[in-house]
Parts: C-alpha cells; sequence; structure tokens
C-alpha cells in the first residue's frame, strides 16, 4: 500500500510516529509562510503542514498546491498545541509535519464544489457524478447501502436463506409496467427482455426444491419518473416454500429490526401493525398511510346526507361520499388566507374544493353552517371528535377522487402542523387487498397486483360470480408513508390458476404464449410458496432521510431516464443497426 493509514484514524496515541497518507487537497491555507493543507480521503480529514523551516523543498512544492491534487504526504503525527484542536473532527488533535511530498496526479479546476456546504445543482451534479460522490455526505450514503446490504446477508443467511443468481436477458412476461427490450443479434427479429423483477424464477426456484432463495437482484422497469423511482433499481428479492402469509411477516420483521439495528443502532418493535386495505383506505385514504402521526379521516356521508348542503347532499345521492378530517389546533392557528391555500391545495388533486368548519366554545363556526341543523351539527362533532379551537376540512365527490384528496390534504396538514417526527421510523403490513379492479375503460376485469397471487382462502367461492369480492393473499410493507415492498402467497395449483385467468379473460392460449413454461412446471408438484421484494434503493432512502433515491445510488438516471455523465442511452450506430437487422425509421419532431 502507499499509504499506512487512512486520514480519518489518526489521534493522539500515534504522536511521533511516522506515517504515510494519500488523498486529495480539500483545502489550502498561507499563514505566514507556513502551509495547511487538509488532506481528505473517504474516511474523514487529516491536516499537513508544511514549515519551511523543516523542509524547503517540500515547502516549495506545497506551494504549487491546487484543490483536489492527489497527494502523498509522509512525515510525523504531532499535537496541535493547546487551543489549536478541531474538536469537530475525530483527527483534529493532531497534524503530520510533512517531510516528502508526491504529488501523484494534479487536478484541473473542478466544475463543482467538492463541499457538503455548496452543493450544485442535479444536472451538474449527474454530469461530474465522479466528484460529487468525492462529497462525505455521498459517500455516507453509499456506505449505509454497503451496511443495508450487509446486514441483509448476514440475517438471511442466519435463518438459511440462499443467494442464488437469475438471468438477466429473459422473455418478456406481465408485470405491470413497459419492458426495456434487447435486440437479439444472433436472432433475427426476436428480442429479450431485462427483467423487471425475477418473478417468474424465483417461482422456479421453489419448484426446484430450493425452499430458501434471496438475491440482492438489479430490475429495470420503463415508467414514469419520480423521485423514488428508477428505471433501473434494486430489490431485495425473497422467496420461500411451505409458507402463509404469517410466515412471511415473522421473516419480514425480522429482517428490518436487524437491519434497523445493525445500521442505525435502533431498536425496531416487533411484530409491526397490520391493517387490512379497507380499514387503510377508510382511515387514511391510501394504502400506504404515514403512521408517524394521526389525523384519521371520517367519513360523513351518512350525517350530512341529513343537511341542506347541496353540494354534500348531491355528492352522496350520486353514489360518492363526504369524508372530514380534524385537523387539532389549527383552529387558532390557520389564518382565512391558509386555508383559501388548502381549498387551491384540494382543487389542484382534482376535487371541487374543500369545505371548512372551526369548532369555537359555543359550536361549529362556517359560512356552511346555516345548512346544518343542531342536532346535525351535534352528530358531526361527535364523528369529528371535535374540540374548540379545532379546524374541520370535508370533501365530497367520487370515492377514489375524496380518499386521493383526503390523503394527500392529510400529509401537508401533518407537514404544516409539525407532527412528523423525523427520526421515527414506523412499520405497518397492509394486507386483504382486492385480487381483482374493475377496468371501466376496457369493461373487464384486471389483476390489482399480479395473475399469480393466490385467493384468500375464504373468498375463493366469490371467484365467477363475484371477483370484486375477493381479496387476494397479498401484502405491503409500508414505512413513514412510502411502500417498501409488495408480496404474495403464489398460486401453485394449475386449477386456480386457471379459474383466475378467467376472471380476466386470459385464455389459455394467451398464457400459454406469455408463460407456458411456468404453468409446464406447476404440473411436477410446486410446493406452496411466497415472499416479499423489498426496494433496497428507497429503504435506504428511508433511513438517511432524504428525498431523492438517485442520492443513494452510485450513478442513477436524471428525470428523463438519462445519464448526463456518460450520455446514456446513445444514439444508434450504422454498425449496431446492421448487426441487430434494424433500420431507423423516426417520425419526425
Amino acid at each position: 500500500m502507499l499509504r499506512t493509514h487512512t486520514c480519518g484514524e489518526l489521534t493522539r496515541k500515534d504522536e511521533t510516529r511516522e506515517v504515510t497518507l494519500c488523498g486529495w487537497t480539500h483545502s489550502r491555507r498561507d499563514h505566514g509562510g507556513i502551509i495547511f493543507i487538509d488532506l481528505r480521503d473517504r474516511y474523514g480529514l487529516t491536516q499537513a503542514v508544511f514549515d519551511p523551516h523543516h523542509n524547503q523543498e517540500t515547502h516549495a512544492k506545497a506551494e504549487k498546491l491546487k484543490r483536489e491534487d492527489c497527494i502523498k504526504v509522509t512525515g510525523k503525527v504531532r499535537y496541535r498545541g493547546k487551543g489549536l484542536e478541531n474538536h469537530n473532527l475525530p483527527t483534529g488533535d493532531i497534524e503530520i509535519i510533512v517531510d516528502e511530498l508526491d504529488i501523484l496526479n494534479s487536478a484541473e479546476t473542478p466544475p463543482i464544489e467538492i463541499d457538503d456546504r455548496k452543493e450544485a445543482s442535479e444536472e451538474l451534479r449527474l454530469k461530474y457524478r465522479y466528484l460529487d460522490l468525492r462529497r462525505p455526505i455521498m459517500q455516507k450514503h453509499l456506505m449505509a447501502r454497503h451496511q443495508v446490504m450487509k446486514a441483509c446477508r448476514e440475517l438471511l443467511d442466519s435463518l438459511g436463506f440462499m443467494e442464488i443468481e437469475t438471468p438477466m436477458l429473459v422473455r418478456s412476461t406481465p408485470e405491470g409496467a413497459r419492458d426495456y427490450l434487447v435486440p437479439s443479434p444472433f436472432h433475427l427479429g426476436k428480442v429479450y427482455s431485462l427483467p423487471q423483477s425475477p418473478q417468474i424464477y424465483k417461482q422456479l426456484l421453489m419448484v426446484s426444491g430450493l425452499d430458501k432463495y434471496y438475491q440482492i437482484a438489479r430490475c429495470m422497469r420503463a415508467e414514469d419518473s419520480r423521485a423514488d423511482r428508477q428505471p433501473e433499481f434494486t430489490q431485495i428479492d425473497i422467496e420461500m416454500s411451505f409458507v402463509d402469509e404469517e410466515d412471511v411477516y415473522i421473516v419480514g420483521e425480522k429482517l428490518f429490526a436487524h437491519i434497523m439495528k445493525q445500521v442505525k443502532g435502533i431498536e425496531i418493535k416487533t411484530p409491526f401493525p397490520r391493517m387490512s386495505y379497507a380499514d387503510s383506505l377508510a382511515k387514511y385514504g391510501c394504502d400506504k398511510p404515514d403512521l408517524r402521526f394521526s389525523l384519521e379521516h371520517a367519513d360523513v356521508s351518512e350525517i350530512v346526507h341529513k343537511s341542506d348542503f347541496a353540494v354534500f347532499k348531491s355528492a352522496v345521492d350520486k353514489g360518492g361520499i363526504v369524508k372530514g378530517i380534524n385537523a387539532k389546533g389549527a383552529g387558532k392557528t390557520f389564518s382565512r388566507t391558509e386555508i383559501d391555500a388548502y381549498i387551491a391545495f384540494a382543487q389542484s388533486l382534482g376535487a371541487a374544493g374543500l369545505a371548512w368548519m372551526k369548532m369555537a366554545e359555543h359550536g361549529l363556526e362556517s359560512s356552511i353552517t346555516k345548512f346544518f341543523n343542531e342536532q346535525t351539527q351535534k352528530q358531526l362533532i361527535a364523528k369529528m371528535q371535535a374540540k374548540p379551537g379545532d379546524l374541520l376540512f370535508f370533501c365530497a365527490g367520487e370515492e377514489k377522487l375524496v380518499h386521493n384528496t383526503m390523503w394527500k390534504v392529510r400529509l401537508k396538514l401533518g407537514e404544516d402542523l409539525n407532527l412528523v417526527n423525523k427520526d421515527e421510523f414506523y412499520f405497518c403490513w397492509i394486507n386483504q387487498f382486492p385480487l381483482f379492479e374493475w377496468n371501466a375503460d376496457e369493461e373487464k376485469w384486471e389483476a390489482m397486483h399480479h395473475i399469480f397471487t393466490m385467493p384468500r382462502d375464504e373468498d375463493m367461492k366469490y371467484l365467477e360470480e363475484n371477483p370484486g369480492r375477493v381479496r387476494g393473499k397479498l401484502y405491503d410493507l409500508v414505512l413513514n408513508g412510502i411502500e417498501l415492498c409488495s408480496g404474495s402467497i403464489r398460486i401453485n395449483r394449475p386449477e386456480i390458476k386457471e379459474r383466475v385467468m378467467k376472471v380476466i379473460g386470459m385464455t389459455l392460449e394467451e398464457a400459454q404464449n406469455k408463460f407456458g413454461f411456468l404453468i409446464n412446471a406447476f404440473k411436477y408438484g410446486a410446493p406452496p410458496h411466497g415472499g416479499f421484494a423489498p426496494g433496497l434503493d428507497r429503504f435506504v432512502m428511508l433511513i438517511e432521510k432524504l428525498d431523492n433515491i438517485r442520492d443513494v445510488i452510485a450513478f442513477p438516471k436524471n428525470k428523463n431516464k438519462e445519464s448526463p455523465m456518460d450520455g446514456c442511452p446513445s444514439d444508434w450506430s450504422a454498425k449496431d443497426l446492421k448487426e441487430n437487422y434494424l433500420k431507423l425509421d423516426l417520425a419526425k419532431k
């Protein structure tokens, strides 16, 4: 090794030791002829001193040093002196008085600051990602990612799981998003798909008798951009044989409790809370509630239908609903301007608006309370558990729109009322999802998640006569309002798979064409099996308290799914087109 130590490990116990350090010049200061360099590597900073009275030759060399020059220094460790220590650094008590300086590589002036306090625009950071990754905060995020993967492997290995890789060039199967396709240069007119997940292959591993599988798997999905999405991402993919939901929950809880303890030193209480999809929708308007604060929704449809307020009555008459949220104490603090901002926010989500009432000492106050008689108001107060000083928001309309609007309003209230504890990590299982959802445009049933999901035993009788009533053995794990993973118990019996396919209008011929190899495999005694697949990037983002998944991925794509650093995706060359038997026929812009 060129170095004897890193820039983050020397302390006073190393005083008088001769050492060699390598790194980058983080900063340079000239104090009356003595030059001080903060030498940086991924482990920390160490101050190096170039004193002309100690060594004139190295001092002369140091006068030419610039930011981000890559250098090697050799010298003795010495105590900085009383009152000169930097207590913000682990190495802040000592410095290196330099005897030898070797400039390993000079640097041009960096286009971005290598400084956590001076963050460049994201586009510049992605263009010069190799420089952005020199910043200590970025190296901290990647270290957390490494530690999560290490802890994951430790726990799953202790439980008897095998890490098995599955193919990257696969046949396209129905997964919910568009595939990224790879033309085959050896098979004219044919393509591979990049896997959206190892879904099919992990089920085949269960058929193979490899009953405890996991993989830290690379996945690719062509879907709309979001702060918590990337076209290529990483899953902790887990599958088990001879299990039911309860077994999956236990493994998931052990996994995340172990990771949180190892990586963050936080004890997570198990078992995690569980909530049905129906309850989650009723209380929070979504299937991924942030449970770090309350503000549950209340369905007041029956109560307000008795009022004379036409907006509410009409919504209920048309089959819609009216939901309310009690913003505790906001009646005392929210101005009319702030209330109007919430109305505009709801309208931006597609709602007609928000109705509101303030709870005063004598009762409800609002321009609409005149439409509610005394009895109806009392029922509203009781249902909303309103106390003097509270502010009540209401939204009326079609059920799906109301749920979505009040979900977002609740999150906004949580932030505006400072109800969210950023240091808390609240896991929750959401289960009993509907197996099917109705596609009104195509007038047919579709699988809510995927068609490999086992119906719940008690709902099997409704498969043909009332598909909308069938719940699946489906579950999501939610952390702080973000879906961390989805999973299910799979269909392992061909006759049940055929019944499910009939509901969604898929013929055996279509199924055979799309994933016949899986159907054929299941003829040979496929065991009951199930699993789940947490998003690694998303999880690291959450435990690092970030809002953008790109900050925990070494080389991510931007919002347009491009890499400014290497110009990916690139244009087809004439040679590429020829070798893949392709011809471009692009529409003119």
